[in-house]
Order: structure tokens, then C-alpha cells, then sequence
């Protein structure tokens, strides 16, 4: 399926001249004079090799065609990471590669979208928000206003990331899977 190149988002898979290709960052760029352009990075499903392209932002590129299927996260071990459908209760196990960073959000029984071509997991993609425990964080300095800085801190499932002034130790916060940054504090 033919799409123009703005309307490409992280998690899509592209299909170069027969190579499928999972994109992991798309930004478009419109400068003041001349051609606006889409930079698209991407990792090829293949080898895991990663590459960049810039296109016109109205150029055509082929999306390829990917079921996407709900499925529930189970444990991992040594042989990947195993999920269960939501549909008929097949397990599916995903190697390491294609849940990249995301392995870290990763929590028993948590559902996930798993992009599935020709019988193949390409690419994953997690709930946007994921609530987690603060371990380790500096102490707040007297006179620190909470608007202006950030302090650093580590979270529960190993992710350092930067909190306000006032969150502390043992504290539940709300972060971006994608990211890592800090939202919110967690409301539970």
C-alpha cells in the first residue's frame, strides 16, 4: 500500500525494494525556502541493520502490509520473550532484537500490540505510559523551585530518567514508554 512519506509514524514497516524495514524515528522538516522533507530512520527486520532516508514529503513510499494483534506479555527466558494471544490463546515467542528498548516496560500480563507479517512478530509496540517505582534519587536541596530543574533518578525496572525536585525515594511515577521521560506522579 502506497503512502506519502509525512504520514509515516515510529512502528510502521516500510517495504524497501522487497527488505522490510520497522521505522523508529520520522520527523518532517519545512524550511522557510525551498523542498519540506521527511527524514525516516529505520532498522531492517533482516539483519537489524540501521539506515536513514530523506524523502520529499509527498513522495510515495510502500507500507507493508502487517496485522496488528493484541497479545498478553508472559515471562521471558533464554529462548525470547513470550506472549499469549488474546484471541485463541496461542503463545508466540519474540526474540530480543525486535523488542528492542521496550524490554524494560516489559510487566507480567501486560498488553501489547504485536505487528505480525506473514507469520512473523516485526515489530512491538507497548501502552504509552507505564507507572513505576522510584529506587535511587538525589535528596531535595533547600531552595530548588520544582519548575525550573530536574534531578536525575532510577526506576524500578532499571530505566534513569529525570524527576522534579519534589518526587523522592519510593515515590510512583508515570513515564513514557518511548522515552523514558518523567509525566506525572501516579495517581494510585
Amino acid at each position: 500500500m502506497k503512502v506519502i512519506a509525512s504520514s509515516v509514524r515510529k512502528g510502521n514497516i516500510l517495504d524497501l525494494d522487497g527488505r522490510l524495514c520497522v521505522v523508529l524515528k520520522a520527523e518532517s522538516f519545512h524550511p522557510g525556502k525551498g523542498t519540506p522533507t521527511t527524514q525516516i530512520d529505520m532498522r531492517r527486520i533482516s539483519d537489524g541493520v540501521k539506515m536513514s532516508q530523506r524523502y520529499k514529503t509527498t513522495e510515495q513510499v510502500e507500507r507493508a502490509h502487517v496485522e496488528d494483534r493484541e497479545h498478553q506479555f508472559l515471562y521471558s527466558d533464554s529462548e525470547g520473550f513470550h506472549f499469549m494471544s488474546s484471541e485463541n490463546f496461542d503463545q508466540i515467542s519474540v526474540q530480543e532484537d525486535v523488542i528492542g528498548d521496550g524490554k524494560a516496560y516489559l510487566e507480567p500480563e501486560m498488553k501489547v500490540m504485536l505487528s505480525v507479517h506473514e507469520g512473523n512478530v516485526v515489530a512491538i509496540e507497548l501502552p504509552q505510559r507505564a507507572t513505576l517505582e522510584v529506587v535511587e534519587t538525589e535528596a531535595v536541596t533547600k531552595g530548588q523551585t520544582a519548575s525550573s530543574s530536574y534531578k536525575p533518578a532510577i526506576l524500578s525496572n532499571g530505566v534513569r530518567t529525570n524527576v522534579p525536585p519534589f518526587i523522592g525515594t519510593g515515590v510512583r511515577i508515570v513515564v513514557m514508554t518511548e522515552d523514558g521521560s518523567y509525566v506525572e506522579r501516579a495517581k494510585d
